[in-house]
């Protein structure tokens, strides 16, 4: 298994922008799903750092490779923060993100220009094979956007607005959205890291 990383998530559109990120590692990179794992995660940290170990050190009893997770979620200022943490549970679970997106929206209705203050933020941990334990964290900045636009990427994508771009992170083509993601920023230096682990 030295050969692959497992990154401890299920969901494609994650997968294909760390896939691209990650590619000149030289490693197969394997989903959960991929890897036949499957294991319920109590996701109980109180901060992205907390979550994301807590993942990885799950998947440590399924594999002796390197083990990759991350957490990430959205923080609007005007909201104190909120979703945060719970951004992928927030009003429930199975809520869709059309829904999620335009309550936010509805939140921050008569709220003006830097007050609509945001940021997308992603902290991955890596376990390695001898517990050694690494983190990143990397964020994007931004403003709720009065109406939701753009149909690439996923989740609150739409209502994220970075005004350096003029377009919402939905509206991104990948390759620029993974050039300035906060995923895309803590996959890269976790890069460097496992590089220098490597």
């Amino acid at each position: 298994m030295t050969d692959t990383i497992i990154f401890a998530t299920s969901n494609e559109g994650k997968m294909k922008e760390i896939r691209m990120i990650l590619a000149d590692l030289g490693k197969k990179i394997l989903s959960l799903k991929e890897a036949g794992i499957q294991v319920e995660i109590d996701e109980n940290g109180d901060t992205f750092e907390e979550n994301a170990i807590i993942k990885v050190k799950a998947i440590r009893p399924y594999t002796d490779g390197i083990i990759l997770a991350d957490d990430s979620g959205l923080e609007v200022d005007y909201m104190n923060k909120n979703p945060g943490v719970h951004s992928a549970r927030y009003m429930g679970e199975h809520t869709s993100y059309e829904i999620k997106n335009q309550a936010i929206i509805d939140k921050l209705d008569g709220v003006e220009g830097s007050d609509r203050s945001a940021r997308f933020v992603c902290v991955i941990a890596a376990s390695l094979p001898d517990g050694t334990i690494l983190t990143s964290r990397g964020t994007i900045e931004g403003q709720i956007a009065k109406k939701p636009a753009g149909d690439g990427g996923f989740g609150y994508d739409p209502i994220v607005y970075v005004p350096e771009f003029g377009c919402t992170t939905a509206q991104m083509t990948p390759e620029q959205k993974n050039e300035v993601s906060h995923r895309g920023k803590a996959l890269r230096d976790m890069k460097k890291q496992l590089k220098g682990y490597l």
